[in-house]
Protein backbone atom coordinates (compact mmCIF):
# COMPACT_ATOMS: atom_id res chain seq x y z
CA UNK A 1 0.00 0.00 0.00
CA UNK A 2 1.26 3.36 -0.59
CA UNK A 3 2.90 5.22 2.30
CA UNK A 4 0.87 7.59 3.68
CA UNK A 5 1.62 10.96 4.14
CA UNK A 6 2.54 11.55 7.35
CA UNK A 7 0.82 14.32 9.65
CA UNK A 8 3.46 16.34 11.25
CA UNK A 9 1.72 15.75 14.88
CA UNK A 10 1.81 11.95 14.67
CA UNK A 11 4.90 10.35 16.08
CA UNK A 12 7.12 8.87 13.18
CA UNK A 13 6.74 4.77 13.01
CA UNK A 14 9.84 2.30 13.41
CA UNK A 15 10.26 0.31 10.43
CA UNK A 16 8.24 -3.41 11.00
CA UNK A 17 10.33 -5.26 8.80
CA UNK A 18 12.40 -7.16 11.31
CA UNK A 19 8.77 -8.40 13.02
CA UNK A 20 8.03 -9.93 9.51
CA UNK A 21 11.44 -11.89 8.94
CA UNK A 22 11.48 -12.78 12.91
CA UNK A 23 8.06 -14.14 12.40
CA UNK A 24 8.09 -15.65 9.21
CA UNK A 25 5.04 -14.03 8.93
CA UNK A 26 5.86 -13.68 4.58
CA UNK A 27 6.34 -17.12 4.34
CA UNK A 28 3.76 -18.80 2.49
CA UNK A 29 4.86 -22.23 3.76
CA UNK A 30 2.16 -24.73 4.94
CA UNK A 31 2.02 -25.13 8.47
CA UNK A 32 3.30 -28.42 9.19
CA UNK A 33 0.10 -30.81 9.73
CA UNK A 34 0.38 -32.28 12.68
CA UNK A 35 -2.74 -34.14 12.27
CA UNK A 36 -1.92 -37.79 12.67
CA UNK A 37 0.34 -36.86 15.87
CA UNK A 38 -3.11 -35.00 17.41
CA UNK A 39 -4.96 -37.73 16.71
CA UNK A 40 -2.69 -40.37 18.50
CA UNK A 41 -2.40 -38.33 21.75
CA UNK A 42 -5.82 -37.61 21.72
CA UNK A 43 -5.83 -41.15 21.78
CA UNK A 44 -3.56 -41.90 24.75
CA UNK A 45 -5.38 -39.22 26.17
CA UNK A 46 -8.76 -41.16 26.43
CA UNK A 47 -7.71 -44.76 26.71
CA UNK A 48 -5.13 -44.18 29.59
CA UNK A 49 -5.48 -40.67 31.20
CA UNK A 50 -8.91 -40.09 31.75
CA UNK A 51 -10.62 -43.63 33.20
CA UNK A 52 -8.65 -43.01 36.03
CA UNK A 53 -8.90 -38.98 36.17
CA UNK A 54 -12.61 -39.79 36.33
CA UNK A 55 -12.53 -43.02 38.46
CA UNK A 56 -10.75 -40.31 41.08
CA UNK A 57 -12.26 -37.19 40.21
CA UNK A 58 -9.42 -35.82 39.26
CA UNK A 59 -10.92 -32.55 38.13
CA UNK A 60 -12.41 -31.90 41.98
CA UNK A 61 -9.35 -31.37 43.06
CA UNK A 62 -7.45 -29.06 40.27
CA UNK A 63 -10.48 -28.05 38.73
CA UNK A 64 -9.01 -29.25 35.09
CA UNK A 65 -10.50 -31.34 32.66
CA UNK A 66 -8.62 -31.97 29.46
CA UNK A 67 -10.89 -31.11 26.52
CA UNK A 68 -10.36 -32.59 23.02
CA UNK A 69 -10.69 -28.52 22.28
CA UNK A 70 -7.08 -28.27 24.19
CA UNK A 71 -5.70 -31.30 23.15
CA UNK A 72 -5.96 -29.64 19.17
CA UNK A 73 -5.64 -25.65 20.47
CA UNK A 74 -2.97 -23.23 19.15
CA UNK A 75 -0.27 -22.45 21.61
CA UNK A 76 -1.51 -19.93 23.62
CA UNK A 77 0.55 -16.45 24.92
CA UNK A 78 -0.77 -14.96 28.24
CA UNK A 79 -0.03 -10.96 28.88
CA UNK A 80 0.01 -10.55 32.71
CA UNK A 81 1.25 -7.63 34.85
CA UNK A 82 0.00 -4.12 36.52
CA UNK A 83 -2.09 -1.90 34.98
CA UNK A 84 -1.46 0.32 32.43
CA UNK A 85 2.23 -0.91 31.39
CA UNK A 86 1.82 -1.65 27.94
CA UNK A 87 0.00 -4.90 27.70
CA UNK A 88 -2.38 -3.92 24.94
CA UNK A 89 -0.26 -1.49 23.33
CA UNK A 90 2.36 -4.73 22.62
CA UNK A 91 -0.55 -6.74 21.26
CA UNK A 92 -1.71 -4.44 18.85
CA UNK A 93 1.90 -3.22 17.93
CA UNK A 94 2.90 -7.49 17.29
CA UNK A 95 -0.29 -7.47 15.24
CA UNK A 96 -0.26 -4.15 13.13
CA UNK A 97 -3.79 -2.96 14.88
CA UNK A 98 -2.72 0.66 15.08
CA UNK A 99 -5.21 2.92 14.29
CA UNK A 100 -7.51 0.00 12.89
CA UNK A 101 -10.98 -0.04 13.71
CA UNK A 102 -9.75 -3.75 15.89
CA UNK A 103 -6.91 -2.11 17.94
CA UNK A 104 -7.18 -3.03 21.63
CA UNK A 105 -8.05 0.27 24.03
CA UNK A 106 -4.60 1.61 25.58
CA UNK A 107 -4.40 4.20 27.78
CA UNK A 108 -3.23 5.71 30.99
CA UNK A 109 -5.94 4.85 33.06
CA UNK A 110 -6.56 0.55 33.55
CA UNK A 111 -8.81 0.05 30.55
CA UNK A 112 -8.78 -3.78 29.96
CA UNK A 113 -11.08 -4.71 32.38
CA UNK A 114 -11.79 -7.65 30.39
CA UNK A 115 -9.97 -11.14 29.52
CA UNK A 116 -9.02 -10.69 25.77
CA UNK A 117 -8.48 -13.65 23.64
CA UNK A 118 -7.11 -12.29 20.34
CA UNK A 119 -7.27 -15.48 17.95
CA UNK A 120 -7.68 -15.97 14.59
CA UNK A 121 -10.49 -15.74 12.16
CA UNK A 122 -11.96 -14.90 8.37
CA UNK A 123 -13.11 -11.41 9.28
CA UNK A 124 -13.03 -8.95 12.39
CA UNK A 125 -15.10 -9.89 15.31
CA UNK A 126 -16.26 -9.86 18.46
CA UNK A 127 -17.53 -12.66 20.40
CA UNK A 128 -19.14 -12.65 23.76
CA UNK A 129 -17.76 -14.55 26.52
CA UNK A 130 -20.99 -16.48 26.85
CA UNK A 131 -20.11 -17.56 23.38
CA UNK A 132 -17.14 -18.56 23.83
CA UNK A 133 -17.70 -20.54 26.56
CA UNK A 134 -20.14 -22.37 25.21
CA UNK A 135 -18.43 -23.32 22.24
CA UNK A 136 -16.93 -27.35 23.20
CA UNK A 137 -14.76 -27.02 20.09
CA UNK A 138 -12.84 -23.93 21.21
CA UNK A 139 -10.76 -24.62 24.15
CA UNK A 140 -12.74 -21.90 26.15
CA UNK A 141 -15.77 -24.26 27.45
CA UNK A 142 -14.39 -24.86 31.10
CA UNK A 143 -14.39 -21.30 31.67
CA UNK A 144 -18.50 -21.43 32.08
CA UNK A 145 -17.40 -22.85 35.66
CA UNK A 146 -15.91 -18.95 36.60
CA UNK A 147 -19.98 -18.17 36.70
CA UNK A 148 -22.17 -15.79 34.63
CA UNK A 149 -19.99 -12.43 36.34
CA UNK A 150 -16.73 -14.12 34.73
CA UNK A 151 -18.27 -14.42 31.19
CA UNK A 152 -19.15 -10.82 31.04
CA UNK A 153 -15.47 -10.01 31.62
CA UNK A 154 -14.44 -12.41 28.50
CA UNK A 155 -14.53 -10.94 25.27
CA UNK A 156 -13.16 -12.83 22.19
CA UNK A 157 -11.96 -10.81 18.85
CA UNK A 158 -11.45 -12.58 15.81
CA UNK A 159 -8.44 -11.08 13.43
CA UNK A 160 -7.48 -12.59 10.01
CA UNK A 161 -3.61 -11.87 10.73
CA UNK A 162 -1.32 -14.37 9.88
CA UNK A 163 0.44 -14.88 12.92
CA UNK A 164 -2.80 -15.69 15.15
CA UNK A 165 -3.20 -18.57 12.66
CA UNK A 166 -0.48 -19.99 14.77
CA UNK A 167 -0.73 -18.47 18.42
CA UNK A 168 -3.72 -17.40 20.20
CA UNK A 169 -3.02 -14.24 22.54
CA UNK A 170 -4.67 -13.35 25.71
CA UNK A 171 -4.78 -10.21 27.11
CA UNK A 172 -5.70 -9.37 30.97
CA UNK A 173 -6.86 -7.01 33.31
CA UNK A 174 -4.38 -4.69 35.07
CA UNK A 175 -3.15 -6.15 38.23
CA UNK A 176 -4.66 -2.98 41.07
CA UNK A 177 -2.83 -3.06 44.18
CA UNK A 178 -5.18 -1.56 46.23
CA UNK A 179 -8.10 -3.41 45.23
CA UNK A 180 -9.64 -6.14 47.05
CA UNK A 181 -10.26 -9.20 45.12
CA UNK A 182 -14.04 -9.46 45.55
CA UNK A 183 -14.39 -5.92 43.81
CA UNK A 184 -13.75 -7.93 41.20
CA UNK A 185 -17.11 -10.04 41.09
CA UNK A 186 -15.11 -13.22 40.16
CA UNK A 187 -12.37 -15.63 41.61
CA UNK A 188 -9.68 -13.56 39.91
CA UNK A 189 -6.76 -15.54 41.07
CA UNK A 190 -8.40 -18.58 40.11
CA UNK A 191 -9.28 -17.43 36.49
CA UNK A 192 -5.63 -16.40 36.02
CA UNK A 193 -4.69 -19.95 37.42
CA UNK A 194 -6.91 -21.41 34.42
CA UNK A 195 -4.82 -19.22 31.62
CA UNK A 196 -1.26 -19.79 33.60
CA UNK A 197 -1.74 -23.04 33.40
CA UNK A 198 -2.59 -23.63 29.94
CA UNK A 199 -0.54 -20.60 28.28
CA UNK A 200 2.44 -21.92 26.54
CA UNK A 201 4.64 -18.49 27.42
CA UNK A 202 3.62 -16.14 30.05
CA UNK A 203 4.98 -12.19 29.21
CA UNK A 204 4.83 -10.70 32.51
CA UNK A 205 4.77 -6.52 31.66
CA UNK A 206 6.32 -4.24 33.99
CA UNK A 207 6.54 -0.27 33.41
CA UNK A 208 10.13 1.16 35.27
CA UNK A 209 8.52 3.76 35.74
CA UNK A 210 5.64 2.63 38.24
CA UNK A 211 7.36 -0.83 39.84
CA UNK A 212 5.29 -1.63 42.95
CA UNK A 213 5.51 -4.80 43.65
CA UNK A 214 2.15 -5.08 45.69
CA UNK A 215 -0.16 -8.32 47.07
CA UNK A 216 -1.84 -8.77 44.13
CA UNK A 217 1.37 -9.49 42.00
CA UNK A 218 3.21 -11.50 44.99
CA UNK A 219 0.00 -13.53 44.62
CA UNK A 220 0.15 -13.67 41.09
CA UNK A 221 3.95 -14.73 41.38
CA UNK A 222 3.14 -17.34 43.48
CA UNK A 223 0.38 -18.71 40.78
CA UNK A 224 3.52 -18.95 38.58
CA UNK A 225 5.91 -21.07 40.84
CA UNK A 226 6.28 -23.97 38.38
CA UNK A 227 6.34 -21.95 35.53
CA UNK A 228 9.45 -20.58 35.47
CA UNK A 229 10.56 -21.66 31.59
CA UNK A 230 7.16 -20.47 30.47
CA UNK A 231 7.85 -16.52 31.75
CA UNK A 232 9.06 -14.07 30.53
CA UNK A 233 9.77 -10.54 32.22
CA UNK A 234 9.35 -7.36 30.09
CA UNK A 235 10.42 -4.07 31.14
CA UNK A 236 8.35 -2.27 28.55
CA UNK A 237 8.54 1.89 27.23
CA UNK A 238 12.41 1.50 28.26
CA UNK A 239 13.15 4.21 25.90
CA UNK A 240 11.31 6.71 28.90
CA UNK A 241 13.92 6.52 30.76
CA UNK A 242 17.51 7.71 30.80
CA UNK A 243 20.16 4.82 30.49
CA UNK A 244 21.30 5.23 34.28
CA UNK A 245 17.99 5.36 35.36
CA UNK A 246 16.96 2.40 33.13
CA UNK A 247 19.68 0.55 34.73
CA UNK A 248 18.82 1.30 38.37
CA UNK A 249 15.04 0.30 37.15
CA UNK A 250 16.32 -3.09 36.14
CA UNK A 251 18.47 -4.22 39.45
CA UNK A 252 15.38 -2.95 41.39
CA UNK A 253 12.64 -5.02 39.47
CA UNK A 254 15.20 -8.08 40.19
CA UNK A 255 15.31 -6.95 43.76
CA UNK A 256 11.78 -7.01 44.25
CA UNK A 257 10.99 -10.15 42.10
CA UNK A 258 13.80 -12.17 43.47
CA UNK A 259 11.93 -13.66 46.40
CA UNK A 260 8.89 -14.56 44.49
CA UNK A 261 10.75 -16.53 42.02
CA UNK A 262 13.31 -19.02 43.83
CA UNK A 263 14.70 -20.82 40.62
CA UNK A 264 18.40 -21.31 40.16
CA UNK A 265 18.01 -19.93 36.22
CA UNK A 266 16.40 -16.14 36.27
CA UNK A 267 13.78 -15.33 34.05
CA UNK A 268 14.90 -14.28 30.67
CA UNK A 269 14.15 -9.95 31.05
CA UNK A 270 13.45 -8.04 27.97
CA UNK A 271 14.54 -4.49 28.12
CA UNK A 272 12.16 -2.64 25.21
CA UNK A 273 9.29 -0.34 24.07
CA UNK A 274 6.91 -2.63 22.36
CA UNK A 275 5.01 0.10 20.27
CA UNK A 276 5.32 1.49 17.20
CA UNK A 277 6.71 4.27 17.59
CA UNK A 278 10.30 5.42 17.03
CA UNK A 279 12.77 5.24 20.56
CA UNK A 280 12.86 8.45 22.07
CA UNK A 281 16.22 10.67 21.05
CA UNK A 282 19.19 9.33 22.98
CA UNK A 283 18.43 6.27 23.98
CA UNK A 284 19.79 2.78 23.52
CA UNK A 285 17.86 2.29 20.24
CA UNK A 286 20.31 -0.62 19.08
CA UNK A 287 19.87 -2.27 22.44
CA UNK A 288 16.11 -2.04 22.34
CA UNK A 289 15.97 -3.25 18.84
CA UNK A 290 18.03 -6.46 19.19
CA UNK A 291 16.05 -7.00 22.57
CA UNK A 292 12.46 -6.83 20.70
CA UNK A 293 14.08 -9.44 18.27
CA UNK A 294 15.43 -11.91 21.08
CA UNK A 295 11.71 -11.66 22.44
CA UNK A 296 9.98 -12.28 19.01
CA UNK A 297 12.78 -15.49 18.39
CA UNK A 298 11.52 -16.52 21.97
CA UNK A 299 7.40 -16.41 20.53
CA UNK A 300 8.72 -18.01 17.17
CA UNK A 301 10.78 -20.56 19.21
CA UNK A 302 7.08 -21.54 21.08
CA UNK A 303 5.32 -21.81 17.70
CA UNK A 304 7.74 -24.21 16.47
CA UNK A 305 7.78 -26.53 19.37
CA UNK A 306 3.94 -26.28 19.86
CA UNK A 307 3.71 -30.35 19.51
CA UNK A 308 6.60 -31.00 21.57
CA UNK A 309 4.69 -28.29 24.55
CA UNK A 310 1.36 -30.25 24.30
CA UNK A 311 2.73 -33.45 24.69
CA UNK A 312 4.68 -32.53 27.83
CA UNK A 313 1.50 -30.87 28.76
CA UNK A 314 -0.08 -34.04 28.81
CA UNK A 315 2.32 -36.46 30.10
CA UNK A 316 2.60 -33.30 33.20
CA UNK A 317 -1.34 -34.07 33.56
CA UNK A 318 -0.95 -38.00 33.60
CA UNK A 319 1.77 -37.42 36.33
CA UNK A 320 -0.87 -35.46 38.68
CA UNK A 321 -3.60 -37.77 37.52
CA UNK A 322 -1.38 -40.66 38.72
CA UNK A 323 -0.29 -39.17 41.87
CA UNK A 324 -3.80 -38.26 42.75
CA UNK A 325 -5.03 -42.00 42.07
CA UNK A 326 -2.02 -43.19 44.13
CA UNK A 327 -3.13 -40.80 47.63
CA UNK A 328 -6.38 -41.68 47.30
CA UNK A 329 -6.12 -45.10 47.14
CA UNK A 330 -3.34 -45.31 49.74
CA UNK A 331 -6.26 -42.79 51.65
CA UNK A 332 -8.32 -45.93 51.03
CA UNK A 333 -6.33 -48.68 52.13
CA UNK A 334 -5.36 -46.67 55.37
CA UNK A 335 -9.22 -46.40 55.82
CA UNK A 336 -10.24 -49.75 55.40
CA UNK A 337 -6.93 -51.12 57.50
CA UNK A 338 -8.47 -49.08 60.67
CA UNK A 339 -11.69 -49.36 60.42
CA UNK A 340 -13.35 -52.19 62.49
CA UNK A 341 -16.86 -53.42 63.01
CA UNK A 342 -17.72 -51.48 65.97
CA UNK A 343 -15.82 -48.09 64.64
CA UNK A 344 -17.58 -45.28 63.17
CA UNK A 345 -16.52 -44.70 59.73
CA UNK A 346 -16.53 -41.47 59.70
CA UNK A 347 -14.56 -40.96 62.72
CA UNK A 348 -11.64 -43.30 61.64
CA UNK A 349 -11.95 -40.71 58.47
CA UNK A 350 -11.62 -37.49 59.94
CA UNK A 351 -8.87 -38.76 61.73
CA UNK A 352 -7.02 -39.88 58.82
CA UNK A 353 -8.06 -36.34 56.68
CA UNK A 354 -6.73 -34.08 59.48
CA UNK A 355 -3.02 -35.69 60.01
CA UNK A 356 -2.26 -37.75 56.89
CA UNK A 357 1.51 -37.38 58.35
CA UNK A 358 0.42 -40.28 61.42
CA UNK A 359 -0.14 -42.74 58.95
CA UNK A 360 2.36 -41.58 56.66
CA UNK A 361 0.31 -41.15 53.69
CA UNK A 362 2.29 -38.59 51.74
CA UNK A 363 5.86 -40.32 52.64
CA UNK A 364 4.59 -43.50 51.39
CA UNK A 365 3.80 -42.41 47.86
CA UNK A 366 6.92 -40.54 47.56
CA UNK A 367 8.28 -43.81 48.64
CA UNK A 368 7.19 -45.04 45.33
CA UNK A 369 9.00 -44.72 42.17
CA UNK A 370 8.83 -41.44 39.87
CA UNK A 371 7.34 -39.27 42.55
CA UNK A 372 8.73 -36.12 43.03
CA UNK A 373 7.65 -33.75 46.00
CA UNK A 374 7.33 -31.37 43.52
CA UNK A 375 4.40 -32.76 42.09
CA UNK A 376 2.71 -33.59 45.63
CA UNK A 377 -0.35 -31.60 45.97
CA UNK A 378 -0.83 -30.14 49.63
CA UNK A 379 -2.51 -32.06 52.29
CA UNK A 380 -5.39 -29.06 52.89
CA UNK A 381 -6.42 -29.91 49.14
CA UNK A 382 -7.60 -33.40 50.28
CA UNK A 383 -9.19 -32.01 53.18
CA UNK A 384 -11.61 -30.15 51.05
CA UNK A 385 -11.70 -33.42 48.39
CA UNK A 386 -12.93 -35.47 50.87
CA UNK A 387 -15.44 -33.08 52.21
CA UNK A 388 -16.96 -33.20 48.84
CA UNK A 389 -16.30 -36.81 47.84
CA UNK A 390 -16.52 -39.51 50.74
CA UNK A 391 -13.78 -41.92 50.70
CA UNK A 392 -16.33 -44.41 50.48
CA UNK A 393 -17.30 -43.32 47.10
CA UNK A 394 -13.74 -44.48 45.65
CA UNK A 395 -12.34 -48.25 44.55
CA UNK A 396 -8.64 -49.08 45.30
CA UNK A 397 -6.44 -49.34 42.36
CA UNK A 398 -6.09 -52.72 42.31
CA UNK A 399 -10.00 -52.89 41.66
CA UNK A 400 -9.69 -51.37 38.72
CA UNK A 401 -8.63 -53.94 36.57
CA UNK A 402 -10.91 -55.42 34.12
CA UNK A 403 -10.26 -58.42 31.67
CA UNK A 404 -9.84 -56.84 28.38
CA UNK A 405 -9.13 -53.10 28.97
CA UNK A 406 -5.80 -54.26 31.66
CA UNK A 407 -4.95 -52.27 34.78
CA UNK A 408 -5.78 -48.13 35.11
CA UNK A 409 -2.59 -47.67 36.32
CA UNK A 410 -0.59 -49.65 34.49
CA UNK A 411 -2.01 -47.65 31.26
CA UNK A 412 -1.48 -44.45 32.70
CA UNK A 413 2.14 -45.64 33.77
CA UNK A 414 2.63 -46.94 30.33
CA UNK A 415 1.18 -43.91 28.81
CA UNK A 416 3.89 -41.72 30.98
CA UNK A 417 6.86 -43.97 30.71
CA UNK A 418 6.50 -45.16 27.09
CA UNK A 419 3.66 -44.22 24.89
CA UNK A 420 3.97 -40.10 25.12
CA UNK A 421 8.20 -40.12 24.84
CA UNK A 422 7.49 -42.55 21.70
CA UNK A 423 4.96 -39.81 20.38
CA UNK A 424 7.85 -37.04 21.36
CA UNK A 425 10.05 -38.64 19.09
CA UNK A 426 8.14 -39.35 16.32
CA UNK A 427 7.73 -35.89 15.55
CA UNK A 428 11.50 -35.32 15.50
CA UNK A 429 11.77 -38.13 12.53
CA UNK A 430 9.46 -35.71 10.76
CA UNK A 431 11.02 -32.44 11.75
CA UNK A 432 13.20 -32.13 8.81
CA UNK A 433 11.03 -33.01 5.60
CA UNK A 434 7.91 -31.05 6.03
CA UNK A 435 6.01 -34.37 6.31
CA UNK A 436 4.41 -35.98 9.51
CA UNK A 437 2.61 -39.01 8.15
CA UNK A 438 1.72 -41.78 9.45
CA UNK A 439 4.05 -43.58 7.63
CA UNK A 440 6.77 -42.04 9.45
CA UNK A 441 5.38 -42.48 12.66
CA UNK A 442 3.44 -45.00 12.67
CA UNK A 443 0.35 -43.78 14.41
CA UNK A 444 -1.90 -46.04 13.01
CA UNK A 445 -3.23 -49.21 14.95
CA UNK A 446 -0.15 -51.22 14.00
CA UNK A 447 3.66 -49.31 13.72
CA UNK A 448 5.37 -50.19 10.47
CA UNK A 449 8.57 -52.14 10.63
CA UNK A 450 10.68 -49.47 9.08
CA UNK A 451 13.57 -51.81 8.44
CA UNK A 452 11.93 -54.66 6.47
CA UNK A 453 12.89 -54.47 2.92
CA UNK A 454 9.32 -53.48 1.05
Amino acid sequence: PPEEVEDASEPTKRDRSHLENTLKLNEDKPADDFSGVLQRLRKIYHASIKPLEQSYRYNELRQHEITDGEITSKPMVLFLGPWSVGKSSMINYLLGLDNTPYQLYTGAEPTTSEFTVIMHGPKLKTIEGIVMAADSARSFSPLEKFGQNFLEKLIGIEVPHKLLERVTFVDTPGIIENRKQQERGYPFNDVCQWFIDRADLIFVVFDPTKLDVGLELEMLFRQLKGRESQIRIILNKADSLATQELMRVYGALFWSLAPLINVTEPPRVYVSSFWPHEYQPDTHKDLFLKEEISLLEDLNQVIENRMENKIAFIRQHAIRVRIHALLVDRYLQTYKDKMTFFSDGELVFRDIVEDPDKFFIFKSILAKTNVSKFDLPNREAYKDFFGINPITSFKLLSQQCSYMGGCFLEKIEKAITRELPDLLGSIGLGKKPNVLSCDITGCGETPKNRYRKP
